[in-house]
Protein backbone atom coordinates (compact mmCIF):
# COMPACT_ATOMS: atom_id res chain seq x y z
CA UNK A 1 0.00 0.00 0.00
CA UNK A 2 1.42 3.51 -0.96
CA UNK A 3 1.78 5.93 1.74
CA UNK A 4 -0.69 8.35 2.23
CA UNK A 5 -0.56 11.65 0.42
CA UNK A 6 -3.54 13.42 2.59
CA UNK A 7 -3.87 12.69 6.46
CA UNK A 8 -7.62 13.26 6.29
CA UNK A 9 -10.28 13.19 3.59
CA UNK A 10 -13.05 15.08 5.14
CA UNK A 11 -16.75 14.94 3.24
CA UNK A 12 -19.22 17.12 4.43
CA UNK A 13 -22.03 19.91 3.76
CA UNK A 14 -20.11 22.91 2.17
CA UNK A 15 -21.67 25.77 4.35
CA UNK A 16 -21.06 29.89 4.57
CA UNK A 17 -21.45 30.81 7.81
CA UNK A 18 -23.41 33.84 9.41
CA UNK A 19 -21.92 34.66 12.81
CA UNK A 20 -24.00 36.99 15.42
CA UNK A 21 -24.08 37.65 18.98
CA UNK A 22 -27.52 37.15 20.44
CA UNK A 23 -29.22 36.73 23.86
CA UNK A 24 -31.25 33.93 25.29
CA UNK A 25 -34.25 35.77 24.98
CA UNK A 26 -33.97 35.89 21.40
CA UNK A 27 -33.93 32.11 20.96
CA UNK A 28 -37.12 31.68 22.74
CA UNK A 29 -38.75 34.41 20.61
CA UNK A 30 -37.44 32.97 17.56
CA UNK A 31 -38.61 29.47 18.79
CA UNK A 32 -35.27 28.12 18.81
CA UNK A 33 -33.70 25.14 21.06
CA UNK A 34 -30.40 26.37 22.32
CA UNK A 35 -27.27 24.29 21.41
CA UNK A 36 -28.98 22.30 18.39
CA UNK A 37 -28.58 22.40 14.43
CA UNK A 38 -31.92 23.61 12.76
CA UNK A 39 -32.41 22.67 9.19
CA UNK A 40 -34.12 25.43 7.19
CA UNK A 41 -35.31 26.25 4.17
CA UNK A 42 -34.50 29.64 2.00
CA UNK A 43 -37.16 31.41 3.81
CA UNK A 44 -36.80 31.08 7.13
CA UNK A 45 -33.30 31.72 6.57
CA UNK A 46 -33.68 35.07 5.09
CA UNK A 47 -36.56 35.62 8.17
CA UNK A 48 -33.29 34.88 10.74
CA UNK A 49 -31.09 36.95 8.75
CA UNK A 50 -32.69 39.67 8.95
CA UNK A 51 -34.09 39.46 12.09
CA UNK A 52 -30.75 38.95 14.14
CA UNK A 53 -27.75 41.44 14.99
CA UNK A 54 -24.81 42.39 12.95
CA UNK A 55 -23.15 39.41 11.78
CA UNK A 56 -19.43 37.98 10.56
CA UNK A 57 -19.47 35.77 7.14
CA UNK A 58 -16.75 32.66 7.21
CA UNK A 59 -16.63 29.85 4.99
CA UNK A 60 -17.44 26.67 7.61
CA UNK A 61 -19.57 23.35 7.47
CA UNK A 62 -18.56 20.81 10.44
CA UNK A 63 -16.27 18.51 7.70
CA UNK A 64 -14.47 21.90 6.17
CA UNK A 65 -13.94 23.08 9.75
CA UNK A 66 -11.67 19.65 10.07
CA UNK A 67 -9.99 19.85 7.22
CA UNK A 68 -8.94 23.89 7.86
CA UNK A 69 -7.65 22.38 11.47
CA UNK A 70 -5.51 19.61 9.53
CA UNK A 71 -3.83 22.02 7.43
CA UNK A 72 -3.12 24.43 10.32
CA UNK A 73 -1.15 21.64 12.22
CA UNK A 74 0.71 21.30 8.77
CA UNK A 75 -1.25 18.34 7.90
CA UNK A 76 -2.42 17.41 4.27
CA UNK A 77 -5.95 17.50 4.23
CA UNK A 78 -8.17 16.74 1.30
CA UNK A 79 -12.26 17.95 1.02
CA UNK A 80 -15.21 16.97 -1.21
CA UNK A 81 -18.69 19.16 -0.32
CA UNK A 82 -20.65 20.85 -2.68
CA UNK A 83 -21.32 24.73 -3.51
CA UNK A 84 -22.77 26.31 -6.57
CA UNK A 85 -21.35 28.64 -9.22
CA UNK A 86 -22.47 31.91 -6.97
CA UNK A 87 -20.74 34.37 -4.90
CA UNK A 88 -20.67 32.32 -1.84
CA UNK A 89 -19.12 29.35 -3.99
CA UNK A 90 -16.48 31.00 -5.06
CA UNK A 91 -15.71 32.28 -1.40
CA UNK A 92 -15.69 28.90 -0.09
CA UNK A 93 -13.75 27.53 -2.78
CA UNK A 94 -10.95 30.60 -2.46
CA UNK A 95 -11.06 30.07 1.64
CA UNK A 96 -10.43 26.38 1.31
CA UNK A 97 -7.61 26.89 -1.52
CA UNK A 98 -6.15 29.70 1.03
CA UNK A 99 -5.32 27.39 3.64
CA UNK A 100 -3.76 24.77 1.46
CA UNK A 101 -6.66 22.28 1.43
CA UNK A 102 -7.50 20.24 -1.55
CA UNK A 103 -11.06 20.92 -3.29
CA UNK A 104 -11.71 20.21 -6.71
CA UNK A 105 -15.45 19.17 -6.24
CA UNK A 106 -17.28 20.47 -9.15
CA UNK A 107 -19.32 23.13 -9.10
CA UNK A 108 -23.24 23.27 -8.90
CA UNK A 109 -24.34 25.56 -12.41
CA UNK A 110 -27.97 26.62 -12.03
CA UNK A 111 -30.43 25.47 -9.15
CA UNK A 112 -29.65 25.75 -5.41
CA UNK A 113 -27.74 28.83 -3.87
CA UNK A 114 -24.18 27.98 -2.00
CA UNK A 115 -25.47 26.29 1.60
CA UNK A 116 -25.16 28.79 4.33
CA UNK A 117 -25.83 28.70 7.52
CA UNK A 118 -27.43 31.28 11.00
CA UNK A 119 -25.37 30.78 13.62
CA UNK A 120 -26.72 32.43 16.61
CA UNK A 121 -23.76 32.74 19.80
CA UNK A 122 -25.40 33.31 23.18
CA UNK A 123 -23.30 34.85 26.34
CA UNK A 124 -22.28 31.56 26.92
CA UNK A 125 -20.34 31.17 24.26
CA UNK A 126 -22.92 28.24 22.87
CA UNK A 127 -23.97 28.47 19.59
CA UNK A 128 -27.34 27.56 17.84
CA UNK A 129 -27.44 26.78 14.39
CA UNK A 130 -29.88 27.18 11.48
CA UNK A 131 -28.60 25.76 8.15
CA UNK A 132 -30.12 26.11 4.70
CA UNK A 133 -28.38 23.28 2.86
CA UNK A 134 -29.08 24.55 -0.47
CA UNK A 135 -26.38 22.99 -3.10
CA UNK A 136 -24.52 20.98 -0.32
CA UNK A 137 -27.54 18.76 -0.08
CA UNK A 138 -26.92 17.76 -3.97
CA UNK A 139 -23.23 15.86 -3.04
CA UNK A 140 -23.67 12.89 -4.93
CA UNK A 141 -21.31 9.62 -5.61
CA UNK A 142 -20.64 10.75 -8.82
CA UNK A 143 -18.39 14.02 -6.98
CA UNK A 144 -16.57 10.99 -4.91
CA UNK A 145 -13.11 10.93 -6.41
CA UNK A 146 -11.76 7.49 -6.13
CA UNK A 147 -8.12 8.54 -6.68
CA UNK A 148 -7.90 10.89 -3.39
CA UNK A 149 -10.01 8.43 -1.22
CA UNK A 150 -7.49 5.85 -1.72
CA UNK A 151 -4.71 8.86 -1.32
CA UNK A 152 -6.24 9.60 2.28
CA UNK A 153 -5.36 7.82 5.53
CA UNK A 154 -8.59 8.24 6.92
CA UNK A 155 -11.56 9.60 4.82
CA UNK A 156 -14.12 11.35 7.51
CA UNK A 157 -17.59 12.18 7.29
CA UNK A 158 -20.11 13.87 9.01
CA UNK A 159 -23.57 12.52 10.21
CA UNK A 160 -25.36 15.33 9.13
CA UNK A 161 -24.67 13.91 5.44
CA UNK A 162 -27.07 11.03 6.61
CA UNK A 163 -30.29 13.72 5.57
CA UNK A 164 -29.85 14.38 2.06
CA UNK A 165 -30.12 10.48 0.22
CA UNK A 166 -27.68 11.69 -2.53
CA UNK A 167 -24.85 12.74 -0.36
CA UNK A 168 -25.83 9.19 2.00
CA UNK A 169 -25.24 7.45 -1.35
CA UNK A 170 -21.20 9.59 -1.49
CA UNK A 171 -20.76 8.51 1.81
CA UNK A 172 -20.96 5.05 1.05
CA UNK A 173 -19.51 4.93 -2.07
CA UNK A 174 -16.37 6.95 -0.61
CA UNK A 175 -16.33 4.35 2.67
CA UNK A 176 -15.85 1.48 0.12
CA UNK A 177 -13.28 3.16 -2.01
CA UNK A 178 -11.22 3.19 1.45
CA UNK A 179 -11.89 0.38 3.06
CA UNK A 180 -10.52 -1.23 -0.56
CA UNK A 181 -7.68 0.57 -0.88
CA UNK A 182 -6.80 -0.43 2.97
CA UNK A 183 -7.02 3.07 4.47
CA UNK A 184 -9.96 3.90 7.42
CA UNK A 185 -12.86 5.11 7.59
CA UNK A 186 -14.37 7.82 10.34
CA UNK A 187 -17.45 9.10 11.14
CA UNK A 188 -18.77 12.49 13.38
CA UNK A 189 -22.57 12.16 14.99
CA UNK A 190 -22.68 16.00 14.52
CA UNK A 191 -26.01 16.61 16.83
CA UNK A 192 -28.24 14.80 19.03
CA UNK A 193 -31.55 15.19 17.05
CA UNK A 194 -29.51 14.19 13.71
CA UNK A 195 -28.66 10.73 15.87
CA UNK A 196 -32.49 10.84 16.61
CA UNK A 197 -33.35 10.64 13.08
CA UNK A 198 -30.71 7.90 11.74
CA UNK A 199 -29.91 6.29 15.03
CA UNK A 200 -30.48 2.84 13.45
CA UNK A 201 -28.51 3.63 10.46
CA UNK A 202 -25.35 5.00 12.58
CA UNK A 203 -25.46 1.91 14.56
CA UNK A 204 -25.51 -0.54 11.72
CA UNK A 205 -22.57 1.70 9.99
CA UNK A 206 -20.41 1.16 13.48
CA UNK A 207 -21.28 -2.25 14.28
CA UNK A 208 -20.83 -3.68 10.64
CA UNK A 209 -17.37 -2.28 10.36
CA UNK A 210 -17.96 0.95 8.05
CA UNK A 211 -17.26 2.81 10.52
CA UNK A 212 -13.57 2.80 12.61
CA UNK A 213 -13.01 5.71 14.51
CA UNK A 214 -16.19 7.41 15.84
CA UNK A 215 -16.45 11.03 17.13
CA UNK A 216 -19.28 12.05 19.13
CA UNK A 217 -20.25 14.23 22.46
CA UNK A 218 -21.25 12.76 25.46
CA UNK A 219 -25.13 14.12 24.35
CA UNK A 220 -24.78 12.70 21.05
CA UNK A 221 -23.35 9.23 22.52
CA UNK A 222 -26.17 8.84 25.25
CA UNK A 223 -28.94 9.54 22.36
CA UNK A 224 -27.14 6.76 20.23
CA UNK A 225 -27.68 4.18 23.08
CA UNK A 226 -30.09 5.40 24.22
CA UNK A 227 -29.33 5.94 27.80
CA UNK A 228 -28.88 8.55 30.17
CA UNK A 229 -25.54 7.44 31.72
CA UNK A 230 -22.49 8.09 30.31
CA UNK A 231 -20.74 4.99 31.51
CA UNK A 232 -22.87 2.37 29.96
CA UNK A 233 -23.37 4.22 26.95
CA UNK A 234 -19.29 4.09 26.76
CA UNK A 235 -19.39 0.01 27.68
CA UNK A 236 -21.83 0.11 24.35
CA UNK A 237 -19.46 1.78 22.75
CA UNK A 238 -16.24 -0.14 23.40
CA UNK A 239 -17.99 -3.49 22.33
CA UNK A 240 -18.71 -2.01 19.02
CA UNK A 241 -16.14 0.44 17.71
CA UNK A 242 -12.63 -0.40 17.54
CA UNK A 243 -11.34 3.16 17.90
CA UNK A 244 -14.00 6.40 19.28
CA UNK A 245 -13.13 9.89 20.53
CA UNK A 246 -15.69 11.25 23.24
CA UNK A 247 -15.76 15.10 23.60
CA UNK A 248 -17.30 16.05 27.27
CA UNK A 249 -17.16 19.84 27.65
CA UNK A 250 -15.27 21.57 29.71
CA UNK A 251 -14.00 18.19 31.41
CA UNK A 252 -11.84 16.93 28.03
CA UNK A 253 -12.46 13.84 26.16
CA UNK A 254 -12.87 10.59 26.41
CA UNK A 255 -10.51 7.92 24.29
CA UNK A 256 -12.46 4.06 24.09
CA UNK A 257 -10.03 1.87 22.08
CA UNK A 258 -8.71 -1.87 22.12
CA UNK A 259 -6.86 -0.43 25.59
CA UNK A 260 -10.02 0.15 27.66
CA UNK A 261 -11.44 3.68 28.72
CA UNK A 262 -9.50 6.85 29.06
CA UNK A 263 -10.26 10.17 30.01
CA UNK A 264 -7.99 13.64 28.78
CA UNK A 265 -8.35 16.80 30.55
CA UNK A 266 -9.49 19.82 28.20
CA UNK A 267 -6.73 22.40 27.51
CA UNK A 268 -7.52 25.78 29.21
CA UNK A 269 -9.22 28.84 27.50
CA UNK A 270 -9.10 32.04 29.63
CA UNK A 271 -11.92 33.36 27.36
CA UNK A 272 -14.56 31.22 26.11
CA UNK A 273 -15.82 33.39 23.20
CA UNK A 274 -17.93 30.70 20.60
CA UNK A 275 -18.53 27.08 20.63
CA UNK A 276 -18.46 26.98 17.19
CA UNK A 277 -16.15 24.79 15.63
CA UNK A 278 -15.08 23.25 18.78
CA UNK A 279 -15.82 19.42 18.26
CA UNK A 280 -14.64 19.63 14.52
CA UNK A 281 -11.33 21.19 15.38
CA UNK A 282 -10.69 18.81 18.03
CA UNK A 283 -11.40 15.71 15.35
CA UNK A 284 -8.79 17.92 13.23
CA UNK A 285 -6.29 17.24 16.41
CA UNK A 286 -7.28 13.67 16.81
CA UNK A 287 -7.30 12.80 12.98
CA UNK A 288 -3.87 14.44 12.47
CA UNK A 289 -2.80 12.65 15.49
CA UNK A 290 -3.79 8.84 14.16
CA UNK A 291 -3.12 9.49 10.82
CA UNK A 292 0.63 10.54 12.00
CA UNK A 293 0.52 7.14 14.02
CA UNK A 294 0.47 8.91 17.18
CA UNK A 295 -0.84 7.09 20.16
CA UNK A 296 -4.74 8.03 20.63
CA UNK A 297 -4.04 9.25 23.87
CA UNK A 298 -1.68 12.03 22.71
CA UNK A 299 -4.05 12.75 19.49
CA UNK A 300 -6.96 13.32 22.00
CA UNK A 301 -4.84 15.60 23.65
CA UNK A 302 -3.74 17.74 20.32
CA UNK A 303 -7.30 17.78 19.73
CA UNK A 304 -8.16 19.40 22.80
CA UNK A 305 -5.40 22.26 21.91
CA UNK A 306 -7.00 22.50 18.63
CA UNK A 307 -10.23 23.00 20.09
CA UNK A 308 -9.07 25.54 22.50
CA UNK A 309 -7.49 27.90 20.04
CA UNK A 310 -11.03 28.19 18.13
CA UNK A 311 -13.26 28.51 21.20
CA UNK A 312 -11.18 31.53 21.92
CA UNK A 313 -12.47 33.32 19.15
CA UNK A 314 -15.47 34.27 16.95
CA UNK A 315 -15.61 31.84 14.17
CA UNK A 316 -15.72 27.98 13.32
CA UNK A 317 -11.57 28.34 11.87
CA UNK A 318 -8.27 28.31 13.46
CA UNK A 319 -6.88 31.90 13.23
CA UNK A 320 -3.55 31.03 15.01
CA UNK A 321 -1.33 28.41 13.76
CA UNK A 322 -2.81 25.41 15.52
CA UNK A 323 1.70 23.65 14.49
CA UNK A 324 2.34 26.38 16.26
CA UNK A 325 0.58 26.11 19.02
CA UNK A 326 1.20 22.18 19.35
CA UNK A 327 4.72 22.84 18.83
CA UNK A 328 4.84 25.39 21.88
CA UNK A 329 3.07 22.20 24.09
CA UNK A 330 5.37 20.03 23.71
CA UNK A 331 4.11 17.92 20.43
CA UNK A 332 6.71 16.78 17.80
CA UNK A 333 4.71 17.87 14.56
Amino acid sequence: MNPPRFDALCIGNAIVDVLSRTEDDFLLAQDLHKGTMHLIDEARAKSLYDAMGPAIEASGGSAGNTAAGIASLGGNAAFFGKVADDTFGGIYAHDMHAIGVHFETPRLTGGLATASSMILITPDGERTMNTYLGAAQLLSPDDIDPAVVSAAAITYMEGYLWDPPLAKEAFRHAATIAHEAGRQVSLTLSDPFCVDRFRAEFLGLIRDGTVDILFANDSELRSLYETANLDAALRALAADCPLAAVTVGVNGAIVVSGDGVSRVDATPVENVADLTGAGDLFASGFLFGIARDMDPIDAARLGTLAAAEVIGHIGPRPVTSLRDLAREAGFDI
